[in-house]
């Protein structure tokens, strides 16, 4: 069975969105939740990031991009990479994105003293703001380039349109794109609505 290591209202709310698409058994480990499961997720990823997924034969994979893939290309039924190459090799290309642009700008945010050699109050909010304005600009940028690559009413949600739900969740991204972006921020809301990943998105970010 897989196991994903995680937590409330992190990445690994889309891997957990992608396994309820790929309909496999899995568990949710809460790493909060216990000493136990913080020093098992220690022992697979010394970085102890979230999320980690354990797959069956007790392997880890680690990197939110790389284990979409990893489920995208190992339950090819599941829909969540594209089967046409020029369409699979755009969904890669914008989680790539994702993960270089506006995840890197996010872990800057919350946590400015890994950046600054010496932290005083001024310099980290000087970071932290310059930070969210890079953040929002680069989803502006994802709206632009990538919007027809999401999902319709009509189709599957894919690994893309699971990621991009999920991190434009912090930072005050989905306000942002609700004020200038108001067509992408409308099928991040359809996103949302899925019925498969509904509940998923309710369970890591209850109202």
């Amino acid at each position: 069975m897989y196991q994903l290591y995680g937590h409330r209202n992190s990445g690994a709310a889309a891997i957990e969105a992608a396994l309820e698409l790929c309909q496999i058994a899995y568990r949710f480990i809460d790493i909060e939740a216990s000493s136990e499961a913080a020093e098992a997720l220690a022992r697979l990823n010394p970085l102890k990031q979230v999320p980690t997924l354990q797959l069956p034969d007790g392997s880890a994979i680690t990197e939110s991009v790389a284990i979409l893939i990893h489920l995208g290309l190992s339950f090819p039924e599941s829909g969540l990479l594209p089967a046409k190459a020029i369409d699979r090799d755009q969904a890669i290309r914008g989680m790539v994105y994702i993960a270089s642009n506006c995840y890197a700008a996010i872990g800057v945010i919350d946590y400015p003293e890994r950046w600054l050699v010496m932290p005083d109050e001024a310099s980290r909010q000087n970071l932290m703001a310059g930070a969210r304005e890079r953040l929002h600009w680069s989803w502006e940028v994802f709206a632009d380039q990538f919007s027809a690559e999401l999902y319709l009413d009509d189709e599957t949600p894919g690994a893309l349109d699971v990621l991009a739900a999920v991190v434009t969740r912090w930072s005050g991204s989905r306000e942002h794109l609700r004020q200038t972006r108001p067509g992408f921020y409308a099928w991040l809301q359809r996103i949302d609505r899925h019925p498969v990943l509904a509940p998923v998105f309710a369970r890591h970010w209850p109202v």
